[in-house]
């Protein structure tokens, strides 16, 4: 049975060597950004300084590669929560100095609108969302979703067909 120490820095330091690039590495892949993930990997390593004298860690690779991937989430958490913030509504208002009419009729065309994309499967509606309301292109939509880039572009091709097919349906029922 192996038992726990404390860690020390020359732990840390062996950790770091023996460790750090195939760390990094996915915490890009995860992270879609080398600085970030650097930044990530930095982090974890703090945080196994900082541990407890009674809370020592027997299998320390495994505790690091663990903090490290729960880092990463609370920053892809955070991206999300502040890309969130960021993004404009899925369908703007129309400019308030607009013929009435067209207004009124933009309007309906923007609540039918968006009553077709509820319409669509869950992940199909988030790939097309991402992509055409948010500005992410494929690959970043394909990470965020874990997702392969190919799966985005499909959804997001379905979804615009689908919409083009009840606008025509919509058209053809009131001509």
């Amino acid at each position: 049975m192996t038992t726990s120490k404390p860690l020390q820095v020359a732990d840390i330091e062996e950790l770091f060597r023996e460790h750090n690039r195939l760390l990094v590495q996915l915490l890009t892949a995860r992270l879609g950004s080398a600085q970030t993930a650097k930044d990530v990997a930095q982090e974890a390593y703090v945080k196994l300084l900082n541990l407890d004298e009674d809370r020592a860690v027997s299998h320390q690779r495994a505790y690091l590669f663990k903090v490290a991937q729960n880092l990463a989430t609370d920053r892809l958490r955070q991206r999300e929560k502040t890309r969130r913030g960021q993004a404009v509504e899925l369908f703007d208002d129309e400019d308030e100095g607009a013929d009435p009419l067209r207004s009124a009729a933009a309007s309906q065309e923007l609540r039918f609108l968006k009553a077709v994309l509820k319409e669509l499967p869950p992940k199909c509606q988030r790939a097309f969302t991402l992509h055409r309301y948010q500005g992410l292109t494929f690959a970043e939509a394909a990470r965020e979703m874990n997702l392969t880039e190919r799966m985005i572009r499909i959804y997001v091709a379905r979804a615009l067909a689908y919409c083009q097919s009840r606008l025509d349906e919509r058209t053809e029922a009131s001509s």
